[in-house]
């Protein structure tokens, strides 16, 4: 019998607990170890053989796949919501570890993707970016809510204004809201000089990227999306199919039919039965389900795409699902461009939409 060895790991802040089983489903080790570097590498040196490990995804999931994938045969980083093995019976980590193993022994595991593709710093610089906008939002809306919580009307944009801030305390009479606005109104020019800073090394980095200049020009995008485009999808080779990236956005209809089939005569007919919309699917990744949306909004007003935006209004189909409509074709297009590695032909599109 082959010498292969199935690793499930029981990942946490200070400890992994490690269970290793051969092709029979033997347990052979089951090891507590520290949450370093060094005696991670130590422990899977330590294994003979064909060596396969799991872990699921989680807060160490990408640092601790790009630490053990030299080292071994295969490494799955697992989708936790696909285990329910891991919540029925007894539970600890002991147990949790053992379970993983067998999965992956077995074949029943879901996995989430973890290739790096050189995009590793542009992965970072995003999610400070995208960080740093909540971050902005969410003391925008701390601003107006002090306002409006003492019946003083903050409409649009000018309560943030650094040029007006004297003119807006001066509206506060106590003096504990006026230094709670000081403070706040600070801490939003802070946040927004490190926001400025965040989106200009993010789309310095992404400009790094080959894709980069071809998704640019695509209506709609721009050099903001493009670079979170990039760092989440990393490489387009994942999705065979636009369907498949359509999923991945959240942008694939879901239908549902039971009962399709009957007997007639004897014999076996599928009934006409229409097929119930079931929207759109829920498991998505939810950044990229907003930069195509918005992009889909943005696109609208420009051609080729307000034509045909137009159109399908003409035609009877809502302004959301015509959004809907346009967000799964720059999808496409995205796509496409990025396999071929061809540019944007705004001709040719517009005589495709």
């Amino acid at each position: 019998m082959t010498n292969e060895k199935y690793v499930g790991l029981d990942v946490h802040k200070a400890t992994i607990v490690a269970a290793v089983q051969d092709a029979t489903g033997k347990c052979l080790i089951t090891s507590v170890i520290e949450t370093k570097a060094e005696t991670i590498r130590a422990f899977i040196k330590g294994l003979s053989g064909t060596v396969r490990v799991t872990l699921e995804e989680g807060t160490h999931a990408s640092w601790l796949s790009d630490l053990i994938r030299p080292l071994v045969t295969e490494v799955i980083v697992c989708n936790p919501r696909y285990n329910a093995l891991l919540q029925s019976g007894n539970k600890n980590d002991k147990v949790d570890a053992n379970k993983l193993a067998h999965l992956l022994r077995t074949g029943m595991l879901k996995p989430v993707y973890h290739e790096a593709h050189g995009t590793q710093s542009l992965k970072q610089l995003a999610q400070c970016y995208e960080t740093l906008v909540s971050d902005n939002i969410r003391v925008m809306n701390r601003i107006k809510a002090l306002y409006r919580g003492r019946g003083i009307d903050c409409p649009g944009t000018g309560v943030y204004c650094e040029s007006q801030h004297k003119d807006w305390l001066a509206k506060l009479e106590e003096p504990g809201a006026r230094s709670r606005a000081q403070l706040l109104h600070t801490q939003l020019e802070a946040v927004k000089k490190l926001r400025r800073q965040a989106r200009n090394e993010m789309i310095k980095e992404s400009r790094r990227h080959v894709a980069s200049k071809l998704l640019t020009p695509v209506p709609g995008l721009g050099p903001v999306r493009v670079a979170l485009i990039l760092a989440t999808i990393v490489t387009p080779f994942r999705f065979r199919t636009k369907r498949q990236l359509w999923t991945y956005v959240g942008l694939a209809v879901v239908t549902k039919t039971s009962a399709e089939y009957e007997f007639v005569g004897g014999r076996l007919h599928k009934r006409n039965k229409p097929t119930s919309t079931r929207g759109l699917n829920r498991n998505y990744n939810r950044r990229l389900k907003k930069v195509f949306k918005s992009a889909a909004l943005d696109a609208t007003r420009t051609e080729p795409f307000a034509s045909y935006y137009r159109d399908l209004i003409e035609k009877g189909m809502s302004p959301e699902i015509a959004r809907v409509n346009i967000a799964r074709k720059l999808a496409a297009i995205v796509l496409s461009l990025w396999k071929r590695g061809e540019e944007y032909d705004r001709q040719r599109m517009k005589k495709s939409a």
